[in-house]
């Protein structure tokens, strides 16, 4: 049995629906139609329906997310030089 990938934004949404809201984590994965363990940490063991998602797991999920989008503008930014590098050899 494949276990299904969940886009970041999508887990970032269903923590904050726990933690800013106060829904238990059983409360958003029944309202998404999804199981519980989607966004909690931890195994399945460990997951239970009345658990809520931790501090932790905000602070992992933004730092991804502020990683994905550092290496985005780093990008941009060296492509950035390199054109201007181009530009300025062929006017010089």
């Amino acid at each position: 049995m494949s276990h299904q990938r969940y886009p970041e934004e999508f887990k970032i949404e269903a923590v904050k629906q726990v933690t800013e809201k106060g829904k238990t984590v059983a409360e958003v994965a029944s309202g998404w139609g999804c199981p519980c363990t989607a966004f909690t940490p931890g195994s399945r063991s460990t997951a239970s329906p009345k658990s809520s998602v931790s501090k932790t797991m905000v602070s992992r999920l933004e730092l991804r997310k502020l990683r994905v989008e550092l290496k985005r503008v780093t990008e941009e930014r060296d492509i950035s030089k390199k054109a201007t590098a181009y530009f300025a050899k062929e006017c010089g």
